[in-house]
């Protein structure tokens, strides 16, 4: 097409690898080879001197249109999508990580990331050091001749603090190092880190990407020369895409944009009342105009999000039985969904972390974390209503 087309279109329209049969979807190629009519054109496809697809570990058509969507929403020139978002943190640190290198991670992490950075990536020899989510001063100060990556998710999970990209960045690259961003909580419909300064966007295509509790993915997104390494990791650690997984998240693409307008009208809502309950001691949401880095949330995103997170009085006791009193939302640690849940993150989402840790990152027992849906958002504070009653 020879006009710009805005995102809203770009997820609906942007790519679509068609057949010879013209169909208005997506194909869904389920087949774990192809096959080439010559030895020759086998040999061409095999090394790269003619374009084609060979075997679904490496290229499938279906995921190709995936990945071809989400560059054009992330503002990439290319992308990889992978089993699962954490799949695409693995690809994203260890293919650009060797022993001896130097990682610099927020210590406001999700949980299973933050095991994974340190049970798994410490043991190739990779030093770590943890630093504040929004003191720039620490990531400065944080710095070593070494150092190869600057990772973090912003907002964070579940607490909802921002970072300030287009500075990191400009940290990261002063010392020759990567900036990775997690942008699971946002989706490329409310941020797009890589038009802020970072090198890699990083999500988990399993929330709201996909939307509707279906299927798992992850992606990565970036520059060509980037992607190309991230593109051998993922087929030498045989981290790909499910095709029929690819052709679920190419359909929650199509009602991305709309579905995250409705969740964060009701997301904003939702924290607005919990801030006036008596037995709530703290409220954490993005879309608040008093949050400590507002100017930064609108600078940098769309809308303040989906999440909100919320402590209550009595500690993990109250919190149990708040949240085994709740009647609509879903009693799951999932988020990015159409229907809102719930979750204690102390003994979930962050469970595995040990206790000294998860209050360095302002996990408390008595937090819970909502991830807010699409239903109307009265009947969501009547359920919370009646359930700290």
């Amino acid at each position: 097409m020879s006009q710009a087309l805005h995102p809203e279109t770009l997820a609906i329209r942007g790519a679509k690898l068609q057949t010879e049969y013209n169909e208005h979807n997506q194909a869904l190629f389920l087949t774990s080879s192809f096959m080439f009519d010559t030895a020759a054109e086998g040999a061409a496809l095999f090394s790269g001197a003619q374009p084609g697809f060979t075997y679904s570990r490496t290229a499938n058509p279906t995921v190709e249109a995936f990945n071809r969507r989400i560059s054009l929403l992330e503002g990439a020139e290319q992308s990889v999508s992978m089993a699962t978002g954490m799949a695409a943190i693995q690809a994203a640190m260890l293919t650009f990580l060797s022993a001896g290198d130097h990682l610099i991670c927020s210590r406001s992490l999700f949980g299973t990331t933050m095991g994974f950075i340190m049970n798994h990536v410490t043991r190739f020899g990779i030093e770590v050091t943890l630093v504040s989510q929004t003191d720039l001063a620490e990531w400065q100060a944080a710095l070593r001749p070494n150092t190869k990556m600057l990772f973090l998710e912003t907002p964070s999970n579940p607490l909802n603090e921002i970072a300030d990209l287009a500075a990191l960045a400009e940290i990261a690259h002063a010392a020759g190092a990567l900036l990775v961003v997690d942008n699971s909580f946002c989706s490329p419909a409310l941020q797009r880190p890589l038009l802020l300064g970072a090198d890699l966007s990083v999500q988990s295509a399993t929330k709201a990407i996909d939307g509707h509790g279906r299927v798992q993915g992850g992606v990565v997104s970036g520059s060509r020369e980037l992607m190309g390494k991230i593109q051998l990791y993922m087929n030498s650690a045989g981290l790909s895409m499910s095709p029929f997984h690819a052709w679920e998240l190419l359909s929650g693409l199509e009602t991305l944009f709309v579905r995250m307008e409705k969740q964060c009208a009701n997301a904003d809502k939702i924290a607005a009342w919990l801030r006036e309950q008596p037995q709530v001691l703290n409220v954490y949401h993005a879309g608040f105009a008093d949050h400590p880095q507002a100017e930064l949330v609108k600078k940098q995103q769309r809308a303040g999000g989906i999440v909100v997170a919320f402590e209550v009085e009595g500690g993990q006791e109250a919190a149990w039985k708040l949240m085994d009193s709740v009647q609509i939302f879903s009693r799951t640690a999932n988020l990015g969904d159409v229907r809102s849940t719930i979750t204690h993150p102390w003994t979930t989402t962050h469970g595995k972390m040990a206790a000294e840790a998860k209050y360095e990152s302002g996990i408390r027992e008595g937090l819970l974390r909502l991830a807010v849906g699409m239903e109307y958002a009265d009947d969501l504070i009547a359920d919370l209503a009646q359930a700290m009653a």
